[in-house]
């Protein structure tokens, strides 16, 4: 009777296993790699912001990223294409520290990656970031959330809790497929805990290797009817040269 007892609760002890969900950190790192590629990389990224439904600014850049060998994050420079009096303007992303630069005064300014960029969509929400490395997770629940084509998804709905207080949100709800932990769905929150925006990714494509989301649907927390688009086209594998990424190089910029 003993040794029957003895092994129904190993038995119950390896149900628990196998039926447990990955831990936390885990599904945002693979949640990582399915939303940014994993070597060196050029995209075009499109913005359009809508008021009430109607079409308000516009804006293209160019994306170059590479990932900082000692720590895995991501280092980008932000080239504007249009409009024509943002053309030529760069942003720089190195570690934490963010700066824009003006050819026209040749002066290259530090700025926060929470500073709106257009529309919705801040500094941080453009460059390229590995959220793994930003923010502790903790898995809160297990359920259906509707993505951004309003289709059910099975999901893993994780908490992120910052690492440090110049990341660009304070705390991100983020819903990850469980088969493929594709993003689906993000609410970004303020310290105070006011929620600043929601976030939906779509339009899932083969780039670069792997389905990434070549589109994210930015939504206002206080009025829904303020929404950004962000389109991501022309993915292609680029080594960045390490003089793109150094502030002092800005002025001597020049697209290869």
């Amino acid at each position: 009777m003993k040794r029957a007892r003895i092994l129904g609760l190993v038995l119950l002890g390896w149900q628990g296993l196998a039926w447990a969900a990955p831990d936390a950190q885990q599904i945002l790192a693979w949640s990582d790699e399915v939303r940014n590629p994993g070597k060196s990389f050029s995209l075009k990224v499109d913005l359009l912001s809508y008021k009430q439904g109607k079409p308000s600014e516009a804006s293209s850049l160019v994306l170059y990223s590479r990932a900082d060998p000692r720590r895995g994050q991501f280092r980008s420079l932000l080239r504007f294409v249009s409009p024509s009096r943002d053309a030529g303007k760069l942003t720089l992303k190195s570690g934490k520290d963010l700066w824009v630069f003006d050819p026209a005064s040749q002066a290259s300014v530090p700025i926060s990656p929470q500073q709106r960029l257009l529309g919705q969509a801040a500094n941080g929400d453009v460059v390229t970031v590995n959220w793994t490395l930003d923010y502790l997770a903790t898995l809160a629940a297990e359920e259906t959330v509707m993505d951004g084509d309003r289709q059910p998804r099975a999901s893993y709905k994780l908490r992120l809790s910052a690492r440090r207080p110049d990341v660009t949100y304070h705390a991100i709800e983020l819903w990850v497929d469980r088969d493929g932990y594709r993003s689906r769905k993000a609410q970004f929150y303020a310290a105070s805990g006011e929620l600043l925006k929601t976030a939906y990714y779509r339009g899932y494509r083969q780039a670069l290797g792997r389905d990434r989301p070549t589109e994210t649907v930015i939504i206002d927390g206080l009025n829904p009817q303020w929404v950004t688009v962000m389109r991501k086209s022309g993915f292609a594998w680029r080594e960045v040269p390490e003089a793109w990424l150094q502030r002092d190089y800005l002025p001597r910029f020049r697209v290869e």
